[in-house]
């Protein structure tokens, strides 16, 4: 059965990186459904979080073959139970001549803030679980959405786990 599954990786900031695992999945003929990558607390080292969906014997391939690239540290599967996932959304909406009062009030309620107001219309911030984002666009909807951008999904491993347990791991390798 196909769902969606993360994947968490450690992997060395270099160029052609990203290339090449996007690489891997596209000759699998994996779709990737949300890519985030940004540099670690050490600039030669980035984190990835990439969202796909398979069955179980496609999410363990994926992992397996992360992990004989050679400017990957570490990648494993981050299960929904022991991981926390976010998403962030900038979202632009029509303002009618009713004001901004039921949009703002919408906002509130899913713990966003208004960054940007112009005429005619107002920019939202929120952050949320993928789930709760896609949720506040569905309602935004007869507002009148001019454009959004939403960033792929961020993902930590729950309690102590990490990717890593051990920072000095990540400088001998490199």
């Amino acid at each position: 059965m196909s769902e969606r599954f993360t994947v968490g990786l450690i992997v060395r900031n270099r160029f052609g990186v990203l290339n090449r695992i996007a690489g891997l999945y596209g000759k699998r003929g994996y779709n990737i459904d949300s890519l985030a990558v940004g540099e670690t607390e050490d600039p030669s080292i980035s984190r990835m979080t990439i969202v796909s969906t398979g069955d179980m014997y496609t999410r363990t391939q994926v992992v397996r073959q992360l992990n004989k690239l050679y400017d990957v540290i570490e990648a494993v599967l981050l299960e929904d139970d022991k991981s926390i996932c976010v998403e962030h959304l900038l979202i632009k909406l029509k303002l009618n001549g009713e004001g901004n009062g039921p949009i703002t009030a919408l906002i509130n309620t899913y713990g966003g803030k208004v960054v940007d107001l112009g005429a005619g219309f107002l920019v939202a911030d929120l952050t949320g679980s993928p789930e709760k984002i896609q949720e506040f666009i569905e309602k935004c909807v007869p507002f009148g959405i001019l454009e959004l951008c939403r960033s792929g999904a961020l993902a930590l491993s729950t309690g102590d786990g990490r990717i890593l347990n051990n920072k000095q791991t990540i400088r001998e390798e490199h």
